[in-house]
């Protein structure tokens, strides 16, 4: 889709489809699209509906062949466009064959499968019809967050970030409302710790068990713990594995760091670069001594769980002990 900084934009194309579960991205597209429009005229050359089994192909097709009032565009913007009626998406197909120069057809869409007619026509319109609005990755978030804090004045720090993340979830909508609330309590100081998060965002998101992992490797023991008592119904078991898993890395990533090698720790461990980025800074949180007992711990703790002992009491004090709070 043409920009709308402030360099020269280009003519907009017959159609465009914004698709994908990143709702943030969606609205950010719509609003430009909409930023296209002639200052004053809006009101006569943007048609909004969202989809509906009642919508009439021949009043979309009426408005998308109406001319634009001034010099244009107009826009005729329809949402849930995954929910149109067969008979309207078919006109649709229809229409792009011989569209109208002076109007753009802007369809929106959590999911709209590649393989319909319709999105097929809506890809053939040009080489940027198809605006992907894909959720971000789980590891591409904290940069995402600190882009939004930029964006709302503030700087936001790398754990701060993913404190956020942790509590709030993955939509970038959430997140975005929440870094422009916290934008404007910490104000004074243009700085976003991980602290301003803990004190004013309000966890609603369920813990994931990496972020468990994270604070034990980190040897914080009250954050680990406060994590654990927040996890519905964990299996005690599951997570031993877990960090057994874990500390068997962090060996490997003291290993070859103490050879030299460790730029080579994703490769000797089968990840991509994003999943260890921070298992050298985690090593040097421990010993050698720490880990071997750490990795001993963790089979005690395997040992005692599955004869019989206290799940609660036997999994809280392997946390404490790898966390040295014993």
């Amino acid at each position: 889709m043409p920009s709308t900084s402030g360099k020269k934009k280009g003519p907009l194309l017959p159609a465009y489809l914004i698709v994908g579960a990143n709702e943030l991205m969606r609205n950010e597209a719509v609003a430009r699209m909409k930023g296209r429009l002639e200052p004053g005229l809006d009101v006569f050359n943007l048609d909004e509906r969202a989809a509906s089994a009642d919508l009439s192909a021949g009043d979309i097709v009426a408005s998308l062949n109406t001319v634009p009032m001034g010099a244009g565009p107009r826009i005729v913007l329809i949402t849930e466009a995954d929910r149109l009626p067969k008979p309207v998406s078919e006109a649709i197909i229809e229409y792009l064959k011989n569209p109208n120069p002076g109007c753009t057809l802007c369809l929106v869409s959590e999911k709209l499968a590649k393989n319909t007619r319709l999105y097929k026509a809506l890809a053939k319109v040009g080489p940027h019809s198809v605006v992907d609005c894909a959720p971000k990755k789980r590891w591409e978030l904290p940069k995402t967050v600190l882009k939004m804090g930029s964006v709302h004045g503030v700087q936001i720090d790398q754990d701060a970030a993913e404190e956020l993340i942790s509590r709030v979830g993955e939509s970038t909508t959430m997140l975005d409302t929440q870094v422009k609330t916290l934008a404007s309590l910490c104000r004074a100081t243009g700085r976003v710790t991980r602290a301003d998060v803990e004190a004013h965002v309000v966890r609603t998101a369920e813990v994931k068990p990496w972020d468990f992992l994270d604070a034990v490797c980190d040897r914080d023991a009250a954050r680990a713990l406060g994590l654990y008592q927040l996890m519905q119904k964990p299996s005690q078991i599951a997570l031993t594995s877990l960090l057994t898993g874990r500390i068997r890395e962090l060996i490997c990533a003291r290993s070859l760091a103490s050879r030299g090698q460790a730029n080579d720790l994703a490769q000797r461990l089968g990840k991509q670069s994003w999943q260890v980025k921070n298992h050298l800074r985690w090593s040097r949180r421990f010993s050698d001594e720490d880990l071997r007992r750490a990795l001993c711990a963790c089979a005690d703790c395997e040992r005692s769980l599955k004869t019989g002992g206290d799940p609660d009491i036997t999994f809280v004090r392997l946390v404490m002990e790898i966390c040295g709070a014993t």
